[in-house]
């Protein structure tokens, strides 16, 4: 085996302190290390999510709107696809269109037979007027010209 000569080298105190560096600034790190919480609150988030909203891209595999929407719905359990709800919505609307058909199409009839009715008044008015009117004119006139011969 081969012998190793090891020395030491013996410093004082005052020696020491002026030799040997022990600021250990050569070993610091510019990047600072945080232990604390450096999550935002949930109204911080949202705060933030309004902020950068239209910043966000639309669509993307992630840091987009369709990733926010995909993840959450797998977070939720939500078993409606894109396809499948506007599926859904369209559906929906084609009932209430057809719902609106109905009630405006019961909404004319009732126009109708109101204006029936009311057509059915003046028309009756209008016969008693002309019964009346043309019977008292004629008799006011056949009276006079009866009350002349008279005499």
């Amino acid at each position: 085996m081969d012998n190793f000569v090891l020395t030491k080298q013996l410093f004082e105190k005052k020696a020491f302190d002026a030799t040997v560096d022990t600021t250990f600034i050569e070993l610091t790190s510019s990047i600072q290390i945080n232990t604390g919480s450096s999550l935002p609150s949930i109204d911080e988030f949202f705060d933030n999510y309004q902020a950068l909203f239209y910043d966000i891209p639309k669509f993307g595999d992630t840091n987009s709107h369709q990733y926010l929407i995909l993840t959450s719905q797998e977070y939720i359990g939500s078993e409606i696809s894109g396809n499948e709800l506007i599926n859904s919505l369209m559906a929906e609307i084609t009932d209430l269109k057809q719902e609106n058909l109905e009630f405006q199409q019961e909404l004319s009839k009732q126009n109708i037979s109101s204006i029936q009715d009311t057509l059915r008044n003046l028309q009756s008015l209008n016969n008693q007027n002309s019964t009346n009117g043309g019977g008292s004119g004629g008799g006011s006139g056949g009276g006079n010209s009866g009350g002349g011969s008279s005499y």
